[in-house]
This record gives structure tokens, sequence and C-alpha cells, in this order.
């Protein structure tokens, strides 16, 4: 049971606890399996296969068979539901794709082009789960933004299998190529290459501590899209919010990870004391209580304040990863929100609504980064390139001004290779 708290203007870390990023782990290890991914491509790659996942690595990438077989493995009616879940998403990442621009004056030109990188890296969690979802909020911005080359990975057992459901989702979305490797030496594979895994531009995708721990090592060889810490979320509720519905978001998020956190605000005590005590019924029929029990005692919190408008202003210094707004007029709340990686409005929105369906993307920022960082979308896998041209007459009118500035600077060098062509 989680003991509400009468907020008095304690400072937030005395509310909500400290933030670990990731479980502590030995990054030198993970520097060694990139170095040695980067010297010895394949070989070291199926050295590290066999270790840590008993796999020989002998047939690293999916075959067509393997494809054909997952599609038998499914019913049609879990196909069909990819297949709408796929349309939400795709409506929803298609209005992000953004346009290049041209200014055009008198003699010169300044322009912009967006283009999307050549190949993207995508990392799908495995092992005993199996999280297709993943894929498609992955794949499916890569694609719409025009990648040429999307290379998904995700770890498997010794047998060599990947769940079907993961497969098929792959297939659906456009994924190019797939291959049977996970944790760190999949990372340094798609930021490397080998003979086998193409090397990718961007990496995106979450992990476990080894992964996200390879991530940042790599990230200059090659970009990423953040590195993930555990999942949280914040549910700022009003009187009218059922306290079981409620108990249920807050579990959703707590089954994650034992480093999870599941925190409620409310303007309502009554609210408080329900709610706590439907989370301690429903972790007794929860099949992953052990984890979820593991967080909710560690992390989770339920905190009552005076009023709605404290509950944003705690919301807003948290910047929680995902948001549920469980109140009778949430778009108002919604225009006062300024730091949240997903909100959800309403009694009928829970989370997982924005985990598989609804559209928006399900990869969001961690630990306070929504201060500073946005879900991914998209634009993660574009870039933009500038343009410039003057003809002698525009340079010729501008170099007064550009020979000052590079001198103000001390460079001139700068200086020189405009007056170079202007002097005469």
């Amino acid at each position: 049971m989680i003991n509400p708290i009468i907020y008095a203007n304690q400072p937030l870390i005395k509310l909500f606890g400290c933030r670990e990023e990731t479980a502590k782990i030995d990054e030198e290890a993970v520097k060694c399996i990139l170095d040695d991914i980067k010297e010895n491509g394949d070989k070291a790659l199926r050295k590290y296969c066999l270790k840590y996942d008993g796999f020989s690595g002998e047939n690293l990438s999916v075959t067509d068979e393997e494809f054909d077989a997952a599609f038998k493995a499914l019913s049609k009616g879990y196909i069909k539901m990819l297949k709408r879940a796929i349309k939400n998403i795709t409506a929803f990442h298609k209005k992000q794709l953004k346009k290049g621009f041209e200014i055009r004056k008198k003699n010169c030109v300044v322009g912009q082009i967006v283009l999307p990188v050549s190949c993207a890296g995508v990392y799908v969690p495995g092992g005993t789960a199996a999280y297709p979802s993943t894929v498609l909020m992955n794949v499916i911005p890569a694609k719409i933004a025009g990648v040429e080359q999307v290379v998904m990975v995700t770890p498997v057992k010794s047998d060599g299998k990947i769940k079907p459901e993961v497969l098929v989702a792959a297939k659906l979305c456009g994924a190019d190529k797939v291959f049977k490797i996970g944790g760190a030496q999949a990372i340094g594979a798609l930021a490397y290459g080998t003979q086998t895994v193409p090397k990718a531009e961007k990496i995106t995708g979450p992990g476990n501590a080894y992964v996200a721990a390879a991530k940042r090592i790599v990230f200059g060889t090659c970009g990423i899209d953040m590195i993930a810490g555990p999942s949280e979320i914040l549910v700022i509720a009003d009187k009218g919010a059922n306290a079981e519905h409620v108990a249920a978001d807050m579990l959703s998020q707590a089954e994650h990870d034992v480093l999870a956190s599941a925190v409620l605000i409310t303007d309502d005590l009554s609210l408080a004391n329900a709610v706590s005590n439907k989370i301690e019924e429903r972790l007794s029929n929860l099949p992953r209580r052990e984890i979820a029990e593991k967080s909710i005692n560690s992390n989770g919190k339920i905190v009552v304040v005076e009023n709605l408008d404290k509950a944003i202003e705690l919301s807003n210094e948290y910047a929680p990863e995902h948001l549920e707004l469980c109140v009778e007029n949430p778009f108002e709340l919604l225009k006062k929100v300024k730091n949240a990686g997903s909100v959800f409005l309403g009694y009928n929105t829970p989370e997982a609504v924005g985990d598989y369906y609804a559209g928006a993307n399900h990869t969001l920022p961690t630990s306070g980064t929504a201060k500073f960082s946005s879900p991914l979308g998209v634009e993660d896998f574009l870039k933009t390139t500038q343009y410039i041209y003057y003809n002698s007459a525009a340079l010729y009118a501008a170099s007064t001004d550009i020979i000052k500035f590079a001198k103000s600077e001390g460079l001139d060098a700068h200086a020189q290779s405009i007056s170079v062509r202007v002097e005469k």
C-alpha cells in the first residue's frame, strides 16, 4: 500500500525520490565488446551471440521462409489488428513530414533541403517477451521519412527463433532486413557495420542497461534517438476519477521494470486512499506481481495537493514520460502542460492506448528529459542541408559587411576570400 503524502511545498526529490537513469553496469566491458565488433566484424558478433544468448549465429539474417512461417503461426484476427494499428500510426506520423524551403532575392538564393538518413538501425528487445509495438513505433516513422534501408535487430535464444508477432510486424511495416542479434553487440554491429550487417547512420529503439550504454558510447560514430531510462507514469486525477481505473493505469507502468515509477497527484484525499487500496488489491492477481510490487514499493507515490493548478506545477517540474489527465476538463488542463512526453486526456484514455494503437509514438523521453527533448518521430530519421548562391553583383553588394565581420573576429583569410573576388 502507498501512503498518500500531503503536499506542503516539499522539494520534488522528497516527493518523488531520485530518478536513476539506468541500472549500474560495467561500461568498460561494453566498450570492449564494441571495439571487438569494430575490429573483427562477424567473427566477434557470432562469438558474443553464443556467449550471451546461446545462439551460434550461423544464420544471423531472417529468411523468407521464417517470415512465411510467422504469418502462418498467427491468426487472421491478430494480423488484422496489427494492420489497424499500423494505419493509425502511419496517419499520425505522416503529419510530421517537413519540407525544405527556398528564399530568392535579386542575384542570390538561399535554401534548405530535407533528406532522410540512408540506413536506420532499429533495436527491438526480445527474450521472453515479444514487442511488436516497438517494431511499429520505430520502423513506420523511418519508412515515412524515406529511409532507403531499415535494418532491425532483436535478440534470440539458443533456438535462434524470433516470436512470430515481431516478424509479422516487421514485414508489415516494411523493415528491409531483420537480424537475430541483441545486446551491446547488436549496437556495435549497427554502428560500425560488419560483413553481414549494414552500417546505420541512426540507431533507435529501447533496450536494457547494456544496450543503453552501447548507444551512449557509439554516439558520434552514428546518431541515436535517446538514452531511455526506466519507464514512468504520472496521473493527475480529480474527484471524478475512478480509483480502480487509476490503480490499473499506475500498475501498467509498474509491471515494466522494478525501476519504473508510478505517481498519482490528486486534489481529493478520499480518491488518494481509494487508489492506494485498489493498487494493493490488483497486485494480488497480477502475473508480473513481483516486478510491479517492487516498483510500487520503491518508486510509487501518491501526492495530495490543494488544487489541480498545483498538480500541473509539480508535473511540469517532474516532466514525466507519460502524463494522464484523469480529470473532468482535460483539454483545459492540457493548455497548462509544459513538459511531458505524451499526454493522455480524460477518464477513458489509459496510457496503453498510446502504447499500441492511437497513432502517437510510444518511444518517449524519460527521467525529466521531456524538458528539452521530444518523442521519437519522422524528424529523427531526417536531416537538413542548406545551400547558398550569390552571383558577382550580390557578392559585391555584401562584401563590405562580410569583410568587416570577418576582420572583427581576427580571421583575415575569411576576409581575403571575399576581397580577392571584388577588389577589381
